[in-house]
C-alpha cells in the first residue's frame, strides 16, 4: 500500500488485528526485512511495515534524510492508519527513527526495542567515516553496498550466512543514490537521546549483540547499568534478525505481551 505524502509515496504494509506493532528497518534495507516475521506476529497483532524515505519503494524527501524527517514519514502513515498507541521495533538506523518518533510524541509509544542500535550520537571519528562513506558511494556505490553489508554480520557468520548476505546485497542495490547518501547525511547529524536509558513512560527493550562489528557491546552495556532498560544480549554481529532468528522472534513476542 502507498501513501501519499509531500509528493511522494511511502510503502507500507498492514497485517493482523489488535495491538499495533510498528517495525522500522535499518540503512540499506526496507521493510521487506520482516517478512520471516510476519505470519507469527500478526497471529494476535496488528503489524505495520513502513519503507523509510529513501529506501525500498519509498521516495526521497531532498538531499538529507534526518532521523525526525523520517519520524514524521511515519507519524503519517499511522495517522493514516489511525493507529493512536503503538510498540515500535527499530534496527540500527530504523531505533534512531523511533527514538525521534518517540521524542515527538512519548503519549502514542506503549513501548520501543531498539535492535542494534543506539541512542547515542555519532562521535567525531564517526561522522567522518560517514563522510568517506558518502565519497565511497559517489564513486561506486555498488562495490560500496557489497562491502557494507558482508561487514554487518560476525566474522564466522560470514560464512554461515553467505546465501542470506548475497539476497541483501541484491535487494540494497535497488537503494537510490540519492537516498543512500540522503541517510548517511541524516544519521551524521542525529541528536544525542541517551535519555532513553533513564525514566520514561513507555516500556523499552535494547537488544544487543556480543560480536556486533557496529556498535560497541561493552559500551551499550554500561550505559544500560542500573536503569529499567530490558537488555537482551545475543552472540552474532548487526544482524540480530538473521543471526539469532528464532531467539529474537521470542524475545519479540514477549515484549508485546
Amino acid at each position: 500500500m502507498y501513501l501519499d505524502y509531500k509528493g511522494i509515496k511511502i510503502f507500507f504494509t498492514d497485517q493482523g488485528q489488535g495491538t499495533t506493532l510498528v517495525l522500522l528497518h535499518g540503512f540499506l534495507e526496507n521493510a521487506s526485512m520482516w517478512n520471516p516475521f510476519i505470519p507469527k506476529l500478526s497471529q494476535n497483532n496488528r503489524v505495520v511495515t513502513i519503507d523509510l524515505l529513501g529506501h525500498g519503494k519509498t521516495g526521497c524527501l531532498g538531499y538529507v534524510h534526518t532521523m525526525e524527517l523520517m519520524a514524521e514519514a511515519v507519524q503519517a502513515v499511522l495517522s493514516h492508519l489511525m493507529v493512536s498507541q503503538f510498540y515500535v521495533v527499530g534496527h540500527s538506523m530504523g531505533g534512531y527513527v523511533a527514538l525521534a518518533l518517540a521524542e515527538k510524541n512519548p503519549e502514542t509509544l506503549k513501548g520501543i526495542c531498539l535492535m542494534n542500535s543506539t541512542p547515542k550520537e555519532d562521535s567525531p571519528e564517526r561522522k567522518k567515516n560517514r563522510d568517506r562513506a558518502i565519497q565511497a558511494v559517489k564513486k561506486n556505490h555498488k562495490t560500496f553496498i557489497q562491502l557494507a553489508i558482508g561487514n554487518l554480520f560476525s566474522p564466522k557468520n560470514r560464512t554461515t550466512f553467505a546465501e542470506n548476505i548475497k539476497n541483501l546485497i541484491k535487494e540494497a542495490q535497488q537503494t537510490p543514490l540519492q537516498g543512500i547518501i540522503a541517510a548517511l547525511e541524516g544519521m551524521k547529524i542525529r541528536k544525542d537521546r541517551t535519555h532513553f536509558f533513564h525514566w520514561r513512560p513507555y516500556k523499552s527493550m535494547l537488544i544487543i549483540s556480543k560480536k556486533d562489528p557496529v556498535l560497541s557491546f561493552s559500551d551499550l552495556m554500561s550505559q544500560s547499568i542500573n536503569t529499567n532498560v530490558n537488555l537482551v544480549e545475543f552472540d552474532g554481529g548487526h544482524m540480530s534478525h538473521i543471526e539469532n532468528k528464532e531467539e529474537f522472534l521470542h524475545k519479540i513476542m514477549h515484549f508485546i505481551e
